[in-house]
């Protein structure tokens, strides 16, 4: 039963470190958005065409995951299909963690 639980407990330190590892550089991402997705999402990552999200604030582990789906062809969409293909791991955990850093401020409407 102890095994199990030193088991356990090494591959939660692995895939923590492995968390930080894959964290990404914000500046880098900023400067990266900067470059390639800031026509469509906007330089502040509030979208500037109608049919593309806003990407500031989003969940990091979420752009990285729709990234990945995109660059794969997993996730059709000629755009973004033909703008993530070339990106490295590296670069779109830089974008993630670029997009996650910024503060988003929500307004809830009065009743």
């Amino acid at each position: 039963m102890r095994r199990a639980g030193a088991v356990a407990a090494a591959l939660l330190l692995a895939s923590g470190a492995m968390a930080q590892e894959g964290a990404g550089d914000p500046r880098a991402g900023r400067r990266l958005a900067g470059a390639r997705c800031a026509v469509c999402h906007g330089n502040a990552g509030i979208a500037q065409q109608p049919d593309a999200p806003n990407l500031a604030g989003q969940n990091p582990a979420y752009l990285v995951t729709q990234l990945g789906h995109f660059r794969s062809g997993e996730r059709r969409h000629e755009q973004m299909n033909l703008m993530a293909r070339e990106l490295s791991d590296a670069q779109i955990a830089d974008l993630a963690a670029w997009y996650a850093a910024i503060e988003v401020e929500v307004t809830v409407p009065g009743r």
